[in-house]
């Protein structure tokens, strides 16, 4: 008597072929490279001509057909962006290191706080407190300039530090931010087991939120920092005084000429855009790793 084994029937099609859709899904065509490097490109072509007008002399930025290669004039430049006293550039420059960084610093700060307290706690008018920090961001701060004026006369801030810093120090879109990356971030379950170990209300943000949050901060932190040290039109208002200014107030004062020395403007550009690209190398990966984080957590 023969016995036969019954082989089990195999399926390999369909693995295969869903491998090959995931990846063709993923492989980009040449058109989407071809798409992508003029989008780079682009992007950088305008710091690319920064560099260009910031290294030649004044006529031959204003020479047509314009340059497109680097002179040998930026030393030349820069120092006289540094020598030049109505610019003050190195003031303004340390004045808004001062500025972006303590906004940066309360901004993720008090947003993280605030946004764990809406996301995880429980108290009366919780709702109602989110909708007017919701309101708040559609306010344009013009809309508020002359009460804050008024204010910041009254406190005898003007022309002042804090009268640029102060405003600035929370803003409901750091504590919406934070919110919404807390609800899905930090589980419940780990909030209880912290409040069964005995963990007070301030430890669990400190020990268990504030980790879980660390993502979400180093984006917010490099947004709020590039905000603030491009803002121009408050610290314009309030910081009369020309020894006292901000880096975006001392490019402005490179330009108060009847005929502009535009390699002299693009030479102080470039050492204002100079903070910005070292922060942006130093925090990008932790920048685009808490990007990525919170796309995959959403």
């Amino acid at each position: 008597m023969t016995t036969t084994a019954v082989r089990p029937p195999t399926r390999h099609s369909a693995p295969v072929k869903t491998t090959h859709r995931a990846e063709r899904l993923w492989k980009a065509s040449p058109l989407t490279m071809i798409g992508l490097i003029f989008g780079v490109l682009l992007s950088l072509f305008p710091f690319y001509w920064m560099i260009v007008i910031a290294s030649r002399t004044n006529d031959a930025a204003n020479s047509w057909p314009p340059p497109f290669l680097p002179g040998g004039k930026l030393g030349e430049n820069i120092e006289r962006v540094l020598a030049n006293s109505d610019a003050n550039i190195l003031k303004g420059l340390m004045n808004s290191f001062l500025v972006s960084g303590t906004i940066t610093v309360a901004t993720v700060f008090f947003g993280s706080l605030a946004g764990f307290a809406f996301a995880k706690l429980r108290f009366r008018g919780k709702n109602a407190l989110l909708l007017i920090i919701l309101t708040s961001m559609m306010v344009p701060i013009q809309l508020g300039v002359l009460p804050l004026y008024i204010l910041m006369a009254k406190l005898d801030w003007l022309n002042t530090m804090p009268s640029v810093t102060v405003p600035f120090l929370i803003g409901g879109f750091g504590i919406f931010m934070m919110r919404q990356y807390a609800e899905q971030a930090v589980p419940n379950e780990l909030i209880e087991a912290a409040r069964v170990d005995g963990c007070s209300t301030w430890r669990v943000y400190w020990h268990v939120v504030a980790p879980a949050l660390r993502p979400a901060a180093a984006v917010l932190g490099l947004l709020t920092f590039m905000e603030q040290w491009n803002q121009f039109f408050w610290p314009f208002v309030v910081l009369a005084d020309p020894s006292n200014p901000t880096v975006q107030i001392s490019l402005r004062s490179l330009n108060t000429a009847y005929f502009a020395d535009n390699s002299q403007i693009f030479a102080g550009t470039l050492i204002a855009t100079l903070p910005l690209f070292v922060v942006f190398v130093l925090f990008g990966r932790q920048i685009i790793g808490g990007i990525m984080e919170g796309a995959v957590k959403s």
